[in-house]
């Protein structure tokens, strides 16, 4: 298994194209962005409740530099609220770095990624307050959600916002498709990390998994 993995790694590496499924959610991204922008509203990205030794986080934080560039793009105002002070250091970090390579340092503040709390429902009652108040026209939820899932996704869902959601805790997943526009499903959600990120050794590993997957079902 390393040596597959690490065999379609090296080739990413090199520069071969490694084809991934298009995922719909992804596609609805930029859409989501883009509606925030004709209405004049805000977009909002929470990476979940975990610290970032978790993949969930990590895979979040590498979605939150896509979202951030187009924000960075359409000139939209983001909300990326926090409850760990590692997570917030890595957010604001790549934020910087997606507004820096869309040409447009000058919109990026450090303000736009901030803590709330770290206790799990001090920081949900934290963001569904926001969204009450400020009503973002597209939420997205990408990380690792225990029980504040439903509470974020019935509120985005009440205030009309678009909403994509990612997670590998399948118990909340059932939550998420039920109120929100897109959901990244499990695996569906590291792929998409793995092809936003547009990380090599990231797209190798996953091609390099598919092909195991492959030789053990056969």
């Amino acid at each position: 298994s390393c040596l597959i993995i690490e065999f379609f790694i090296q080739k990413a590496k090199n520069g071969e194209s490694i084809y991934m499924r298009p995922i719909p959610a992804m596609k609805a991204m930029e859409e989501a962005v883009g509606r925030a922008t004709e209405m004049g509203k805000p977009v909002m990205f929470v990476p979940g409740i975990q610290d970032f030794n978790e993949v969930e986080t990590i895979a979040g934080i590498n979605i939150l530099g896509h979202v951030s560039k187009l924000t960075a793009e359409y000139d939209t105002k983001l909300n990326v609220p926090v409850c760990k002070s590692i997570v917030m250091e890595a957010a604001r970090e790549i934020c910087k770095d997606s507004y820096l390579q869309a040409g447009r340092p000058d919109l990026y503040h450090n303000d736009m990624v901030n803590f709330l709390a770290a206790d799990q429902f001090s920081y949900a009652a934290g963001i569904t307050g926001y969204m009450l108040r400020e009503k973002p026209a597209a939420c997205f939820y990408q990380g690792k959600f225990f029980a504040e899932s439903l509470l974020l996704a019935e509120t985005g869902n009440s205030i009309g916002a678009i909403q994509i959601a990612g997670t590998g805790s399948s118990s909340q997943i059932p939550f998420f498709v039920t109120a929100c526009d897109y959901t990244l499903i499990g695996e569906e959600f590291l792929t998409a990390s793995a092809i936003l990120s547009d990380k090599p050794d990231l797209k190798g590993s996953i091609r390099g998994q598919d092909i195991i997957k492959i030789l053990v079902i056969s």
